[in-house]
């Protein structure tokens, strides 16, 4: 039979067979490995019973989706003509970003914090070889930080870039900013700023309604990545906060299934969501006589359960409430038993997301003890040792000179869970050590 699958799927029809075997005659007995309704008469090929999903059933599946919608919207302060679901945050990022008319002259500006598929999209819409292209610019972050430092760091960063490109005219500003101009022969170029709403490694909630304000006042576009927000981060409202787009993952924190993430698009700049990404049924050109804009239709429908099993546990305020006291109090213990530090000493950026440095050798200039190289042995040495020896598991990676780890506390996890992955992270550091240091 298939190997590695496990016996509870070696047997499953369309999921496995011998290929040791000579196959059954074409025909009906062939139907056992593709995954068809075992009574559905099939003579339009795909799974199950598509065509009864894709022409009957999915529609009402879709006015369900809408009440998802209308709920999530609630849950975080927007109308609910302005969030529709997409499969995650990666493809809501490249929505935004690819929707945008680029000129040369334009900036984009991602910080060193970015998660890495987004700042790939960055690079690539810099590095394309289509003309034309924006520059891509960086602030850079070294926690720890306070809330204040990251303030003045950003605001800092971008007007020195403005300086540097004091010949260029920035007027494509959002329609909240100064100067704004509905004429839009006289928009030139514009600057897109992705903020993360949390920082994935580290782990930190950023303040970015204040980043958004910031942005607003300097006449740049604000992409708030806040894939970790939407079950984590309390009272989010983005009418109050206005940002420009805000995209989260409701597969992270918020309890649905992979594959669920939602995109909001304020109906001031639903005008610039041309297409969906990959272009789609609904796509209205721009030269058809019509005004209606083209709009993303939603395309998941898994998030009552997780609303449901949210509400079961007491709500969002008692799920954060337990999780944010366990996040702090797991943090403590873990650098208790690590005999290290806490990087958000005073409380200010952590949510669900402690991060606790690790007992390892720090780095006072860059390059004086690791190599990339080096670094890439660790983090893999990390890996098989939690993973395979420990059965556990937590991010780690190498920040401003040291190596930290970024824990994350949940609805199921308790503070013995901290202490036995500090048993764990002592036992794979000192391993690191006796290999890799002695």
């Amino acid at each position: 039979m298939t190997q590695g699958l496990g016996p509870e799927l070696e047997h499953t029809p369309g999921r496995s067979y011998d290929p040791t075997q000579k196959p059954p005659p074409f025909g009906r007995q062939l139907k056992q490995y593709f995954a068809l309704d075992k009574e559905y008469v099939n003579l339009n090929h795909d799974r199950t019973q598509p065509d009864k999903f894709h022409r009957l059933l999915y529609k009402p599946m879709l006015v369900k989706s809408r009440e998802n919608q209308e709920v999530v919207a609630k849950l975080i302060g927007s109308d609910v003509d302005e969030v529709v679901f997409v499969p995650n945050a990666s493809h809501a990022a490249n929505k935004v970003l690819r929707n945008f008319e680029w000129r040369d002259g334009d900036l984009v500006i991602g910080p060193s914090t970015t998660y890495g598929q987004a700042f790939n999209v960055l690079k690539y819409l810099s590095d394309r070889s289509e003309q034309p292209k924006p520059t891509l610019v960086s602030i850079q972050y070294n926690f720890p930080l306070t809330d204040a430092e990251i303030i003045e760091t950003f605001r800092t960063q971008l007007r020195q870039y403005k300086r540097e490109h004091a010949g260029t005219q920035f007027t494509d500003v959002p329609s909240l900013s100064p100067g704004f101009t509905a004429d839009v022969s006289a928009r030139k170029n514009k600057i897109v700023a992705v903020i993360d709403g949390f920082t994935a490694n580290p782990g930190a909630l950023m303040p970015w309604r204040e980043l958004v304000r910031i942005c607003h006042e300097e006449g740049v576009w604000a992409l708030i990545d806040a894939a970790h927000s939407i079950g984590q981060e309390p009272n989010i409202n983005l009418r109050e906060a206005q940002p420009d787009f805000w995209l989260s993952s409701c597969h992270k924190w918020f309890f649905a299934k992979r594959g669920c993430a939602v995109l909001y698009v304020p109906e001031r700049n639903q005008h610039l969501m041309k297409s969906s990404i990959p272009t789609s049924h609904e796509y209205v050109s721009s030269s058809r006589n019509t005004c209606r804009p083209a709009r993303i239709s939603p395309n998941n429908m898994n998030v009552t359960p997780a609303l449901a099993l949210r509400e079961w546990l007491g709500g969002e305020q008692t799920i954060y409430d337990y999780c944010h006291t366990l996040a702090l109090e797991g943090a403590q213990r873990l650098a208790q038993v690590l005999s290290t530090k806490v990087m958000d000493e005073n409380g200010e950026l952590t949510v669900y997301m402690p991060n606790v440095q690790l007992p390892l050798p720090i780095e006072k200039q860059p390059g004086q003890v690791y190599s990339p190289e080096l670094i890439a042995e660790i983090n893999a040495l990390f890996t098989r040792q939690l993973l395979l020896e420990w059965n556990t598991y937590t991010t780690h990676y190498f920040h401003n000179g040291a190596w930290w780890c970024r824990c994350s506390a949940q609805v199921y996890n308790e503070l013995s869970d901290f202490e036995y992955l500090g048993k764990a992270l002592v036992a794979t550091c000192e391993n690191v050590v006796e290999k890799l240091f002695s």
